[in-house]
C-alpha cells in the first residue's frame, strides 16, 4: 500500500527526518496563503501515487502568491499516469547543491533488506545503475539482529562520499533504515536528498509503500495520517469497485473474501489459496481470457463473505460470468464456498449454471460442495484437472479462442 508523498513525509517527520517547510493545499486560494505562511520562492507538487509528475508537468515553481495560485490550477487538471493530483504540497524551494538518492527495500533473493545508496540522486535509480554503477552501493543487512550506524556509513561511503558529507548524511540514512524495519515496509525512499548552500541536508521527496498484510499492526499511523481502512492504494488511488470489495473482507475476520483489484475484461474471477491466485489470473490471460478483476479468496471465508463477493464482481459493469478457482488448500471448505457463490449468483438474479463457467475448489469437504454444485447445474472439477486447464475451460465457455 503506497503512501502519498506527503504522508511519507508526516511518517519521516515522526522520526526527526530534515525536511523543509510545507503545507498541502486542495485550492488556488489555500496555495497562495501557504505560499505567504512560507514566505519566498516555493515549488508545488501534485499528489499521485506514482512517478513521472515532473516529466507529465505536476510539478511547479513560484516566485509570488498569485504564481502559486495559477500553479495549482494549471497542476490539478494534469494527468500522471492516468490519475489526476489528489492535493498539492506547497513547499518551499531550497537552493541544493548536491542530490543524494537512497533507499531500503526488500531483497526476495538474498531474503533481506538491502540499502540501495547513490550521490547522483534526481535522477532515475536504474539509469545511474547502468551508466555510472560505480556511484551506486547496495548494501544487505539484518532484519533480526541490532542495526548499527556502521552498515549506514559504509554504504555511503562506498559511493565516494567523505567528510562531513558521510557524517551529516550517516543519521538520516540510518534513521531510514530503521523506518523500513519498524513499520514493515516494502519500500523506503528518499530522491533526493539534497545538500543546501550552507552544508545541511533535507528530505526532498519521499516514497513510501507499506506491507499491506501489516496494516492491522499499524493503525494507529494510519489514522494519524488520515488513510482510512477502506483504502486499497497501490500504484493509483482504488477504485470503488476496490474499496467495495475491502469492506466486503472486513465483515468478519474469518478468511479472505477480497483484496480486488478491478480490470476491464468480462470474466469475473473468484479465485485464490496463496499464489494460486497469480498463477490462475495469468492462466486466464494465457487462454485469451479477460479478466473483470484480480481477487483473493481463501482461509475458510464465511458464506456469507463469499456470497458478497461473489455480488460485487457480478454487479460490476461488463461482466458476463465468473470463474470460481482455487488451489489445493485443506482448511477451506468447498462446501462454504459452494453455497456462498451459489447464493450470490442466485440473490444477483443469475441462474448459477449460466453464470459460474467452473468451479475448481478441491478440499476439506469436496463431496458435500461437490452435491450441492451438482444440484445447481453447476460445471465443476477436481484436483485431477490442474489449474491452467480449469482457466482454459472457463475461457473456452465465454467464446473465446482456449
Amino acid at each position: 500500500m503506497r503512501f502519498y508523498e506527503y504522508e511519507a513525509k508526516a511518517l519521516f517527520a515522526r522520526h526527526g527526518l530534515p525536511l523543509g517547510e510545507s503545507r498541502v493545499v486542495e485550492s488556488a486560494a489555500a496555495a497562495r496563503e501557504a505560499f505567504d505562511a512560507i514566505g519566498g520562492p516555493c515549488v508545488l507538487k501534485g499528489q499521485v501515487l506514482s512517478g513521472g509528475r515532473m516529466k507529465a508537468g505536476a510539478v511547479k515553481f513560484a516566485d509570488t502568491a498569485d504564481e502559486a495560485a495559477a500553479c495549482f490550477e494549471a497542476i490539478m487538471p494534469v494527468e500522471v499516469k492516468g490519475q489526476k493530483s489528489r492535493s498539492v504540497l506547497v513547499e518551499k524551494k531550497s537552493s541544493i547543491v548536491q542530490e543524494y538518492f537512497a533507499a531500503v527495500t526488500w531483497d526476495g533473493r538474498a531474503k533481506q533488506p538491502v540499502l540501495v545508496f547513490s550521490d547522483m540522486g534526481g535522477i532515475d535509480i536504474e539509469e545511474v545503475a547502468e551508466t555510472h554503477p560505480e556511484h551506486v552501493s547496495k548494501t544487505h543487512f539484518s532484519s533480526i539482529l541490532p542495526l548499527s550506524p556502521r552498515i549506514a556509513k559504509e554504504a555511503i561511503g562506498a559511493t565516494g562520499v567523505s567528510g562531513s558529507d558521510l557524517n551529516r548524511l550517516t543519521p538520516i540514512i540510518f534513521e531510514l533504515m530503521q523506518i523500513f524495519l519498524r513499520y514493515d515496509l516494502t519500500l523506503a525512499e528518499i530522491n533526493p536528498i539534497g545538500k543546501l548552500e550552507n552544508g545541511r541536508f533535507v528530505v526532498l521527496d519521499g516514497h513510501v509503500d507499506l506491507e499491506a498484510e501489516a496494516r492491522g499492526l499499524h493503525g494507529d499511523l494510519l489514522e494519524e495520517l488520515g488513510i482510512g481502512e477502506d483504502e486499497t492504494r497501490q500504484a493509483r488511488p482504488p477504485t470503488d469497485f476496490e474499496i467495495a470489495g475491502a469492506r466486503v473482507n472486513a465483515v468478519d475476520h474469518r478468511g479472505v473474501a477480497g483484496n480486488v483489484v478491478e480490470f476491464d475484461g468480462n470474466l469475473g474471477l473468484v479465485i485464490g489459496a496463496g499464489g494460486g491466485s497469480l498463477t490462475l489470473f495469468d492462466a486466464v490471460r494465457k487462454h485469451g481470457g479477460k479478466p473483470a478483476n484480480y481477487c483473493e479468496i481463501g482461509g475458510n471465508p464465511s458464506v456469507s463473505k463469499a456470497k458478497e463477493l461473489t455480488k460485487l464482481i457480478l454487479a460490476k459493469p461488463g461482466v458476463e460470468r465468473i470463474a470460481v478457482m482455487m488451489n489445493v488448500v485443506s482448511n477451506t471448505r468447498v462446501d462454504i464456498v459452494a453455497r456462498g457463490v451459489i447464493a450470490g449468483c442466485i440473490e444477483s438474479g443469475k441462474d448459477p449454471s449460466e453464470a459460474i463457467t467452473i468451479f475448481r475448489i478441491p478440499g476439506a469437504w469436496e463431496d458435500e460442495g461437490f452435491k450441492i454444485l451438482e444440484k445447481y447445474g453447476v460445471e465443476y472439477c477436481d484436483r485431477s484437472v490442474s489449474m491452467y486447464e480449469a482457466a482454459g475451460r472457463a475461457v473456452a465457455k465465454m467464446g473465446a479462442p482456449a
